[in-house]
C-alpha cells in the first residue's frame, strides 16, 4: 500500500535525526517522555498537541512496546470504554486494512501506525539510549543523563517504560511483587492456597530418582494470602506462519538439552495415560492473525510462560535484564523445538509443530523473533492513592478518573512448585464480570515530597491484583494521553502537577475524546 511506503520513508528520516545532529551535549524539552512504548508515543503524540516540545527516549531499539512485539491480539476487555489518542490509533490501524477499526493486527502495521502518529506530532525521538542518571534540584527532576552523553532537561517527565526506570532514579517508592491480602483488605492478592486454571489436568510426579525435575522451584506453598516477591510470569507473544513463502526457521537454542523439557514429557505421557489426548492448541493459546499469521500466548499447565525465572527482573541491571532476556528466548525456542522433535511428545503434535516457524516479514533486525518481552509486570509505584481489588469491583470509586479499565483482574502464574510429591502452578487468577471501572489521577503522580514533577502512567500505583487487570496496552495508551494533558494544563498554567483542579481536568480530558467514567458520560 502506499501509505506503507510513505511511512516507512517517514520512519527512515526519523530515525536518521538523532544520528544527523551534532550530538548536542544538551537537549532541552518541555515533556520529555522516557519509554517508547504504545504508552510513550501516546503521551508524545498528546503533548505534541498541546504545542509541547517533546523529547520522547526508548532504551532500546524497538519502538511501540507489546502492541508492536507481537501482541496482535489486543487484550481489551470493553473496547467501548477506551477513547482518546489510543482509540484514535485502532482506528488508524483498520484503516490500513479497509476497517473502521481494528484490534487484531500484525506487528509491523501496528509500528508503521505509531511512527506515522509520532512523525506528524513533529516530536522528537532518541532510540537505543538508554538512562544512566537523574538529576533532581528539590523534589524536582531537573535533567536526565543518557548513555550516549547526551543530557536531556525537561519541566514534566512522564515514565511509559514497563520497568519504571525513570520513577525508580527519581527516588519515588515503588513495590515489587505480591502484597498480603491484609494490607489493603483483599481477597486475591498474596500466595494462592489453590489456582484451578492454568494448572496441571492430571497428577504428574514432581521428582526423577528422587530429584526434581528441572523447570520446578524448591519453594513450599508458603501461608495462603501473604506476601512474596514472585512475579506473574513473562513470555514472548511468538508470530508464527503455516505459510511456506513466508517461514523462517525456529532454530533450538545454543546448548539445547531435551532432558530441561523432562516435566513436559511426563506430563504428556500422563495426559495420555488418562485418555486425555494432548493437542498442540493445549499446550499454547494458537489465535488467528492477518497474512495468515498468529499471535501465540501461554495456554495451559506447561507452556510460553517461563514460570519463576523473572524475579530479578524490575529491579535487575542491564547485565541481569539480558541475561533473563535470553533465558526467555532459550527456554522458549527450545520449548518449540521440543514439541516439533521429541519422541515423548504425541507424533500428532510434532507433525502439527513442524508446520509452523517464524515469519520473514515480521521482526525482520531481530531475524523473526519478538522484539520484545512481555514484562506483565515489574515496579509499581507506591502514591497517596493505590488502585487495589476494591477499585476493579467498584467497591471503591476514584472521582478524579484519568481514564478506564475494563479487563478481568488477570495474573498468570507466578510459581511452579511441589506439594504433595506432585507438580503444581500456583498465582494463576482470572477473576472477572465487573463493568469499566475509572483510574485515579493520584494514582499516577507520586507523593510531592518524592517527585513533584514525574508522571506514571505504566506503573503506576496498583496493588498486584488491580495491576494485573489495568495493565491492558490500550490503557496504558489512555492513561499517557492523559498524563500528556495534564502536563500540558499545568505548565500552561504554572500549577504544580499536585494542585491541579480535578474539575478542569476532567473538562479538558472529556473534550479530547477521552472516557471517564461508566456508563460514558453523555458529556463526550
Amino acid at each position: 500500500m502506499l501509505i506503507h511506503k510513505l511511512v516507512l520513508g517517514c520512519i527512515l528520516i526519523l530515525l536518521a535525526i538523532p544520528q544527523l545532529a551534532a550530538q548536542p551535549p544538551e537537549l532541552n524539552a518541555d515533556l520529555v517522555v522516557y519509554g517508547g512504548t504504545a504508552a510513550g508515543v501516546a503521551a508524545a503524540v498528546a503533548g505534541a498537541r498541546h504545542g509541547l516540545k517533546v523529547i520522547l527516549i526508548e532504551p532500546s531499539s524497538h519502538l511501540g512496546g507489546m502492541t508492536t512485539g507481537g501482541l496482535g491480539q489486543t487484550d481489551i476487555g470493553n473496547k467501548e470504554a477506551i477513547g482518546g489518542i489510543s482509540r484514535e490509533f485502532y482506528r488508524r490501524v483498520g484503516a490500513e486494512y479497509g476497517k473502521p477499526e481494528a484490534w487484531t493486527f500484525e506487528p509491523h502495521i501496528a509500528k508503521n501506525v505509531l511512527f506515522a502518529m509520532l512523525n506528524e506530532s513533529g516530536s522528537s525521538l532518541y532510540l537505543h539510549d538508554p538512562l544512566v542518571e537523574c538529576s533532581k534540584l528539590g523534589t524536582a527532576i531537573q535533567s536526565l543523563k543518557l548513555r550516549s552523553g547526551r543530557v536531556v532537561k525537561g519541566r514534566i517527565f512522564i515514565d511509559t517504560s514497563y520497568e519504571g526506570d525513570l520513577m525508580q532514579k527519581a527516588g519515588v517508592s515503588f513495590t515489587v511483587g505480591r502484597e498480603a491480602n491484609s494490607k489493603y483488605a483483599e481477597t486475591l492478592n498474596g500466595i494462592r492456597a489453590t489456582t484451578p486454571k492454568h494448572q496441571f489436568l492430571v497428577p504428574v510426579p514432581s521428582r526423577s530418582d528422587a530429584e526434581l525435575l528441572p523447570l520446578i522451584s524448591h519453594d513450599s506453598l508458603g501461608t495462603p494470602g501473604e506476601a512474596d516477591a514472585s512475579l506473574q510470569a513473562y513470555n514472548f507473544r511468538l508470530v508464527l506462519t503455516q505459510d511456506k513463502s513466508n517461514q523462517r526457521p525456529i532454530l533450538p537454542p545454543a546448548g539445547y538439552d531435551e532432558k530441561q523439557f523432562a516435566l513436559l514429557g511426563r506430563y504428556l505421557q500422563a495426559l495420555t495415560a488418562a485418555h486425555k489426548t494432548p493437542i498442540l492448541g493445549g499446550l499454547m493459546h494458537i489465535q488467528p492473525m492477518p497474512g495468515g499469521k498468529t499471535d501465540i500466548n501461554n495456554d495451559g499447565g506447561f507452556s510460553t510462560d517461563f514460570i519463576g525465572a523473572n524475579y530479578a527482573y524490575p529491579d535487575g541491571d542491564e547485565a541481569t535484564r539480558f541475561r533473563i532476556w535470553q533465558e526467555h528466548e532459550d527456554y522458549t525456542r527450545g520449548f518449540l523445538h521440543y514439541l516439533a522433535t521429541a519422541s515423548e511428545v504425541p507424533e500428532s503434535i510434532r507433525t502439527e509443530m513442524q508446520t509452523w516457524s517464524l515469519t520473514r516479514d515480521e521482526f525482520i533486525e531481530t531475524k523473526g523473533w519478538p522484539a520484545q518481552l512481555y514484562i506483565r509486570e515489574a515496579r509499581r509505584m507506591i502514591s497517596d492513592y493505590v488502585m487495589t481489588e476494591h477499585n476493579c469491583t467498584g467497591a471503591k470509586v476514584a472521582e478524579d478518573s484519568v481514564g478506564l479499565a475494563a479487563y478481568t483482574m488477570d495474573s498468570h502464574n507466578c510459581r511452579r512448585i511441589e506439594r504433595n510429591g506432585l507438580v503444581e502452578n500456583e498465582g494463576d487468577v482470572q477473576v472477572g464480570g465487573f463493568p469499566p471501572y475509572p483510574i485515579s489521577y493520584r494514582s499516577l503522580i507520586s507523593n510531592p515530597l518524592e517527585c513533584s514533577n514525574l508522571i506514571v502512567p505504566v506503573c503506576l500505583a496498583a496493588t498486584h491484583i488491580a495491576y494485573g487487570s489495568i495493565r491492558m496496552e490500550p490503557v496504558f495508551m489512555v492513561l499517557a494521553h492523559s498524563s500528556a494533558t495534564i502536563a500540558s494544563l499545568a505548565l500552561k498554567s504554572g500549577t504544580s502537577l499536585h494542585k491541579l483542579d480535578p474539575k478542569t481536568i476532567r473538562e479538558k480530558l472529556l473534550s479530547e475524546g477521552q472516557i471517564l467514567q461508566w456508563p460514558a458520560s453523555p458529556e463526550r
